[in-house]
């Protein structure tokens, strides 16, 4: 029996603190989320119905766009017909989130027509610009811009200012004619009337930001099988014309095709950085979301006001621990160093799967999980005095602290099973009907009350019960646990009397 015990409790002591020593050695540490270590978060709303595959397949792209821009531990999820993106520690924001959002719809139309700029028109004051460039592809000369034009640029849409109307975004139809604008240092410098689309962004393979000793940054780009005969046809089609390269509404280069391209592999160059040149090739990669997407929250959490609820939070959680701590010991005496003991495993087995799940899984440790931890310490704590209080009605009764610590815990951990499979399911149900950080909560809250049976099995029992058969332990002066108990006299051997000795 006292080999047993001996076991289970080297064996737990040996898990968690060899576990927590190898996942300090491997630098693994709980992932924070959001709101513990800044970043943004967008809620993403179709404008237009659509179906659970649309969504999930938008998800999946998104998803690709934040792995690519490095993000750790993003949290992409579906509410209703609504995706929620969360991108703890971002430095760009507004970079990240425009990307994540952007619909990305490239389209190659044949140019109709230059359209004449009003003298009047300028774009909205709060218009992102970005370098002009050019666009050359592979097997035919560098584009250039009509003589009465300046070279082409990458930038937003810009909604109409003056006599002549700019098809906005929303507008921008691919199987119509449309005119569309091209934009360089926050103004329309040229205006082309475009015909219907008959290329898309599908027919790309892939693409790549590179530098070149010439030219600067450049996005490299490849077609697809399929896409190689489209592009080849459409080049032999209009050769000696223009046709233009639009994206997401903005006319970003105007090529003049001199001969076919069959190659299957394009160029796009021009003043670009590297960042925007990483940008751009990233959307062109990943394609095209199924469904444009508007934002409907953005919620963006700098990184000192993280540290701030980080800082915050721990010191509640400290201060609060160490005076339920106190209070256990005062009460309980040795059996006080117990509890102490038993949240030291418990803290150092959370600590090492939630940094093994952060490190495997992306889980991230956010507010809302840090509140179902501290709210589980109670839970934890009520494990003690439920065991407590059990072995002091044994003692009451006349038994004696060897013959009731194990007795005791039998009949206590029948309760105690029963509060944490009812706090357990609990957190079960709102895990599995919430989302968000209210899943971050129950997620924890769930794990928390799992480690507590453990513990209280594998380390509470054995502990106490071979606390419990030593005399130095039970009868000492300002710690014993006799005192703890409220039972002076009630020693180790000390005799059943009473009703209780029958």
């Amino acid at each position: 029996m006292r080999r047993g015990l001996v076991v289970s409790l080297v064996a737990i002591l040996v898990v968690a603190f060899g576990s927590l020593g190898a996942t300090a050695l491997a630098g693994n540490a709980p992932q924070l989320g959001l709101d513990l270590q800044g970043g943004a978060s967008v809620v993403l709303r179709p404008k237009n119905q659509v179906s659970q595959g649309v969504l999930n397949q938008s998800i999946e792209i998104i998803r690709n766009r934040v792995d690519a821009l490095g993000v750790a531990e993003p949290d992409i999820s579906r509410q209703g017909s609504n995706i929620i993106v969360q991108l703890p520690g971002v430095k760009d924001q507004e970079r990240a989130l425009d990307i994540v959002g952007q619909t990305a719809e490239l389209r190659i139309r044949p140019v109709l027509a230059p359209v004449p700029i009003s003298e009047t028109e300028t774009p909205p004051t709060t218009t992102t610009t970005v370098p002009p460039t050019t666009t050359t592809v592979a097997g035919a000369p560098p584009s250039s811009a009509p003589p009465e034009t300046t070279p082409t640029t990458i930038a937003p849409p810009v909604e109409a200012g003056g006599a002549v109307k700019t098809t906005t975004r929303e507008e921008d139809l691919p199987d119509q004619e449309v005119v569309l604008p091209e934009i360089d240092g926050g103004e329309v410098i040229a205006r082309y009337r475009l015909g219907p689309s008959e290329l898309t962004g599908k027919a790309f393979r892939s693409a790549r930001a590179e530098f070149d000793q010439s030219q600067g940054w450049l996005i490299n780009f490849s077609l697809t099988g399929d896409g190689a005969k489209s592009f080849g046809d459409l080049t032999t089609k209009y050769q000696g014309q223009q046709v233009a390269i639009v994206l997401d509404g903005v006319v970003r280069s105007a090529l003049n095709i001199n001969e076919p391209i069959t190659e299957g592999t394009g160029q796009i160059t021009g003043r670009f950085s590297q960042g925007e040149a990483r940008d751009l090739a990233l959307v062109i990669r990943f394609g095209a979301l199924p469904v444009e997407l508007a934002p409907e929250t953005v919620q963006t959490v700098s990184a000192s006001l993280g540290k701030d609820s980080l800082r915050a939070g721990v010191i509640a959680g400290v201060v609060g621990l160490g005076l339920v701590l106190l209070y256990m010991v005062v009460y309980y005496r040795a059996l006080g160093l117990v509890v102490l003991l038993g949240l030291s495993v418990w803290a150092s087995l959370m600590w090492v799967i939630v940094s093994f799940l952060g490190e495997t899984r992306g889980l991230a440790l956010s507010l809302a999980g840090a509140v179902g931890i501290i709210i589980s310490v109670g839970v934890t704590v009520d494990s003690y005095v439920v065991y407590f209080e059990r072995l002091k009605d044994e003692i009451r009764a006349g038994k004696s602290i060897r013959a009731s610590v194990d007795r005791s815990f039998s009949r206590a951990f029948r309760t105690i099973l029963t509060a944490n499979f009812s706090a357990f399911m609990g957190a079960a149900l709102l895990y599995w009907l919430t989302v968000g950080s209210v899943r971050g909560f129950a997620f924890f809250l769930g794990l928390s009350t799992m480690l507590d049976v453990v513990v209280s099995y594998f380390f509470t029992r054995p502990l106490v019960i071979m606390l419990g058969r030593n005399r130095i332990f039970t009868e000492a002066r300002w710690l014993g646990v006799a005192r703890g108990l409220a039972a002076p006299g009630a020693g180790v051997g000390a005799r059943p009397v009473g009703p209780a000795a029958q």
